[in-house]
Order: structure tokens, then C-alpha cells, then sequence
């Protein structure tokens, strides 16, 4: 079965840094990455970028995103952009800042479009103004509950002697909202990409066109993040279904991400699955039986000592067959379609 593309939403109020985030992963070596975008000329992403990494960006003019009545337009951008045959490991779909994240999670959540699913939300903060443009008081402001990450942007333009307690305020608000949400502070946008999707390697990736890597050397990227820790499990045999349930639905501590294919004792035979969870979000589709099980384990405040006994407790080798476990995980995967 083809890899299905993940699709992340990139959502945030007008002028919190959403195009300057996205140049930064754009200007990192190690994936090819498709662009969705609104309009080129309103929001400024450097088109030539991103025309380097894939043949053309695809870009929906005229409104928000979430906007369109019945998403036609996304959905032909991600089915060209999803194509096998551009080889993509992920796509970004900047909104608009008066679109809604729900509204625009939902639209790709549910996109007709082949070979994508659904890769998280990543909301932008402008930290300086977010009293004065996102949260007036009252309720917390409702679009941090679909989030999977919160950005806090514009970080080193608080006053000093303010920035703390200013940057506790907001999170704090933000967790009203989202309790689990992950919450990463930042500057000019600077986030570790394996917050957001697989880096294939530290190398640059083999541009269908020459421009990207050209402007990378003309124009060295900032490499000043917070670096984001990972654990890796890998076991021999099939594991227990119901385990491995667990473990995606409630991940340990400090994962923001977990991936990997694993194989499953299902009675007369075994059934390999890819996994991946973003957030709170879980994604599981069928694949052959791979000969071992792997995950990996993804987060900025992940300890790897702490996160690997989690993983393998997850994937903890099937001693018997686990009827109400398959039925779990196949539920996982039903929702997954």
C-alpha cells in the first residue's frame, strides 16, 4: 500500500509568523515538502523555495481556505500535490488569518484526495499581541482545542523582566482550552521540523529543480531551535494488540509524535500496520507484516530513559490472541479511512 502523504495544517491570527515558519522548514535540507496556499501575493511565502522542492506549489486564490463551501479546490491541490510520483514526505496548508483551524482540520480530515492523512495543526502565536488580537478575556479561545502543537511566536521581542510571566499567561490560557496540547516557544519561527514531519536525512534531497538548494547555499538557514529528542523500540515477533492501543491513545510524557510499522498476532495470521500519532491524533493503515516491530518516539521534553520502557510496554510480545485488542485497533484504522 502507497504511504499516504501527511497533510498539516498551519493556521494562526494575521501577522503571528505563520509564512515566516513556514519559510524556516522550507529552508531546511532533508525533505521535499508541497505548499498550499491562498495566494502567493497576500501572504508572501517564498514561492521560489518552494518551487524548488516540488515542480510548482499549488495555490487556491480568492478567501480563506475554510471558506470554500464544499473544499473542490483543496482537495484538487492535495491530489496533485499527494501524486506518488512526486515522492513528497509531507504538505503544508498555510490558512489565512481569519480561517478558522477547525473548520480547515475538517476539510482535510475529510478531503477526497488519495494518499494524504491528516498530519496535525500547528497554531501560530504572536506572543507580543496575543492579548490584544486572540484572547480578550472571557473563555479561552476555542481554536487551540483542535490544535496538536501551539507556536509561541515573536518570543524575544517581550520586555525581559515580562517575558516569563507574560509567556505563562498565554500558555496557561491556552491550556484552558487544550490541556494536552503541546506548547513550544519560539522566535522568527524557528521549530525543530521533526515537530511537524520526517526529516529523511540531514542531506539536501535530490530537487527536481536546482533553485532550492542553490538559495539554501546563497542564504544558510537558521539552525538556532530547540532540537527535539527521540526514543526508538524495535522487538522481534507479533505484539499485543491491545497494548499497542493503549500506548497510541495515551502516549507517554513528552511524545508530541510516534511513528513506526508494527506486525500484530491476529489470530490464523499476522497483519503489519504503519501508526502514527501527532498530538492526540492517531492514524493507523494496514500494511504487509513487517519482521519486527518498530516505534519512534518524538518531543521536545521527551527523556528517552523514561519514554522506552512506555514503548515497550506497548509493544509487548502477544502470548496469546487478543480478540477485544484487534477489535480496538481496527477501530483505529476504520476511523483512520
Amino acid at each position: 500500500m502507497q504511504p499516504r502523504v501527511p497533510v498539516i495544517a498551519l493556521t494562526g491570527h494575521l501577522g503571528a509568523g505563520k509564512t515566516t515558519l513556514l519559510n524556516h522548514l522550507l529552508g531546511q535540507p532533508g525533505a521535499r515538502v508541497g505548499v498550499v496556499v491562498n495566494d502567493f501575493g497576500d501572504i508572501n511565502v517564498d514561492a521560489a523555495l518552494v518551487s524548488g522542492q516540488v515542480d510548482e506549489p499549488a495555490s487556491i486564490a480568492g478567501g480563506c481556505l475554510c471558506c470554500l463551501e464544499d473544499g473542490e479546490g483543496l482537495d484538487e491541490a492535495l491530489e496533485k500535490l499527494a501524486d506518488p510520483r512526486r515522492g513528497l514526505d509531507a504538505i503544508v496548508v498555510e490558512a489565512s488569518g481569519i480561517a478558522e483551524p477547525g473548520a480547515l482540520a475538517r476539510m482535510i480530515r475529510f478531503s477526497g484526495a488519495a494518499n494524504v492523512r491528516p498530519g496535525g495543526v500547528v497554531d501560530v502565536v504572536d506572543a507580543v499581541e496575543y492579548f490584544a488580537t486572540v484572547d480578550g478575556g472571557g473563555l479561552p479561545p476555542a481554536r487551540f482545542a483542535i490544535a496538536s502543537l501551539v507556536v509561541l511566536n515573536k518570543c524575544d521581542r517581550l520586555p525581559e523582566d515580562e517575558r516569563e510571566d507574560t509567556l505563562a499567561r498565554i500558555e496557561e490560557r491556552i491550556r484552558e482550552a487544550n490541556p494536552h496540547v503541546t506548547i513550544v516557544r519560539t522566535s522568527r519561527g524557528q521549530i525543530d521540523p521533526a515537530l511537524v514531519h520526517d526529516v529523511a536525512s540531514a542531506e539536501e534531497p535530490e530537487d527536481e529543480l536546482p533553485i532550492a538548494a542553490l538559495l539554501r547555499a546563497e542564504r544558510p538557514a537558521h539552525r538556532h531551535h530547540a532540537h527535539a529528542a527521540s526514543a526508538t523500540v524495535t522487538v522481534a515477533g507479533p505484539i499485543e494488540p491491545g497494548a499497542l492501543v493503549d500506548l497510541l491513545e495515551a502516549p507517554p510524557e513528552g511524545a508530541y509524535r510516534m511513528k513506526g510499522t508494527v506486525v500484530v498476532d491476529a489470530g490464523r495470521r499476522q497483519q503489519g500496520y504503519v501508526v502514527h500519532v501527532v498530538g492526540r491524533q492517531v492514524h493507523v493503515t494496514p500494511c504487509a507484516p513487517p519482521g519486527t516491530s518498530t516505534l519512534v518516539a518524538i518531543g521536545l521534553d521527551l527523556d528517552p530513559a523514561t519514554v522506552r520502557p512506555a514503548l515497550q510496554t506497548g509493544l509487548r510480545a502477544a502470548e496469546r490472541t487478543d480478540p477485544a485488542g484487534l477489535r480496538r485497533l481496527r477501530r483505529l484504522r476504520l476511523l483512520s479511512e
